[in-house]
């Protein structure tokens, strides 16, 4: 018993030296990755982006009453969210940072793109080759060159046809939706079909419609706020054709035509004044065009 009684204590003893020496050994300091970030810059610094490529048209964006814009190759309103994946080069980081004396190096005497930024200051980034065991891109700016992922290249390499906004209404048009006159449409042309938004309700030019307000604002924020198009394409009316069509009206007056190209498989509308056709999925289409009425 006498033995046991000892055995455990020394046990116990070895036991808190061990705990001891792990607590008070010099701890082993784990350094940090290196992170250099590749600018201090702001987004709100800037008021245009330009791509530049060696092989095709430039794109360039310009910011217009606080919406970005595409002003070349096209002319359009632009998808707001792809011009912030642009410029979100500003805020890169890169574990490797490299003296720009050797462009050629890096593949940046004959650059991929470059993404030029406008405003308060003028900025310019220039990508380079791709480094063969990470697959990250060599970037220069300014008097330093990073090696960065390819996800911002790819961002502003991006068709610049699927830059433009998806969306038929622009969110400052959203805001002042007061109507829509569908009596130019197929299905409405013998009912002459218009619903008009006034002091926040909806009333219908059928009288035997019995309108659910709740449905309504559901079919006009899923439909038309909050409903961007599947693609887009360039649009050239052709004057001599007739179209069904249909308008919205906003409170400035002003009254936006869309002609109804196809309607199946997938519902194709255009905007003349915008030069866009938008490409719908056939469900969402027809809820667009058919406001939930509620008529027995």
């Amino acid at each position: 018993m006498k033995n046991r009684w000892i055995l455990n204590l020394l046990l116990l003893i070895a036991v808190a030296g061990l705990i001891a020496f792990l607590y008070l050994r010099p701890q082993t300091k784990i350094e940090a990755p290196t992170e250099h970030a590749v600018s201090q810059l702001k987004l709100a610094d800037f008021t245009q982006v330009k791509i530049e490529f060696p092989s095709k048209a430039a794109a360039i964006f310009d910011k217009v009453d606080g919406y970005w814009r595409m002003s070349a190759p096209y002319k359009a309103r632009a998808d707001q969210g792809s011009v912030q994946r642009i410029l979100s080069i500003i805020a890169a980081t890169s574990a490797e940072k490299f003296s720009a004396n050797d462009l050629e190096k890096f593949g940046l005497n004959t650059p991929a793109l470059k993404i030029k930024l406008t405003g308060k200051t003028n900025e310019e980034f220039i990508f380079g080759t791709h480094n063969p065991v990470t697959d990250e891109q060599y970037m220069a700016h300014n008097d330093a060159v990073y090696l960065i992922t390819g996800n911002y290249a790819e961002a502003a390499s991006t068709q610049a046809v699927e830059l433009i906004d998806k969306s038929a209404l622009s969110a400052e048009e959203a805001k002042q939706v007061t109507g829509f006159d569908f009596s130019r449409l197929e299905q409405w042309a013998a009912t002459g079909l218009k619903v008009n938004f006034n002091d926040g309700k909806w009333l219908s030019s059928l009288k035997q419609a019995k309108l659910d307000q709740n449905e309504m604002n559901e079919w006009f924020d899923f439909s038309w706020k909050q409903n961007p198009a599947k693609t887009v394409e360039l649009y050239n009316p052709d004057r001599k054709a007739t179209l069904p069509s249909f308008e919205i009206k906003l409170k400035n007056g002003k009254k936006i035509h869309f002609d109804k190209i196809q309607e199946s498989p997938e519902l194709l509308i255009g905007r003349p004044d915008e030069g866009i056709i938008y490409h719908f999925s056939n469900d969402a289409g027809f809820t667009m065009l058919n406001p939930p009425l509620n008529i027995k």
